[in-house]
């Protein structure tokens, strides 16, 4: 496998500026990992699921709840709002299917209040973000 580019510096502090923004808001750590879990377990980033499964732990998560995030829909061991946000994330990172749709997002809207809504969708953006680096850049997890 031949040694890719990472990303160039000054992007890098871009992208860490984004970071500090979301260290900034309402959203719980345990809904950040959720969400970082989910889209990572979608796009299949190896580096981000090993690094937030384990920051979700430090958080205080469970581990059945870290096992059954790619079940969420199958348990009740979510609340409604961390369903709309799995459910959120899920659409937003896998856009191209068919959008976010009205549901989910008046869903989430309603359950969450306008604001935190909208952290969240920052939040979404971010990790999918990071994903596309680290998968492109071929980022392996640390043993």
């Amino acid at each position: 496998m031949s040694k890719r580019v990472g990303i160039e510096p000054k992007a890098y502090e871009a992208m860490m500026g984004f970071e500090k923004y979301l260290e900034t808001t309402d959203i719980s750590p345990i809904h950040a990992e959720m969400i970082r879990i989910r889209a990572s377990q979608i796009n299949g980033c190896a580096f981000c699921i090993n690094m937030h499964t384990k920051d979700a732990r430090k958080a205080g998560e469970t581990e059945q709840r870290i096992y059954l995030l790619n079940a969420w829909r199958e348990t009740s061991l979510y609340t409604p709002e961390e369903r709309a946000i799995l459910a959120l994330t899920e659409e937003v990172t896998l856009i191209s299917g068919h959008g976010v749709s009205d549901k989910t997002y008046e869903e989430a809207e309603a359950l969450l209040g306008r604001k935190y809504l909208s952290q969240v969708l920052a939040a979404i953006i971010v990790i999918n973000a990071w994903n596309r680096l680290a998968i492109s850049s071929r980022m392996q997890p640390a043993d």
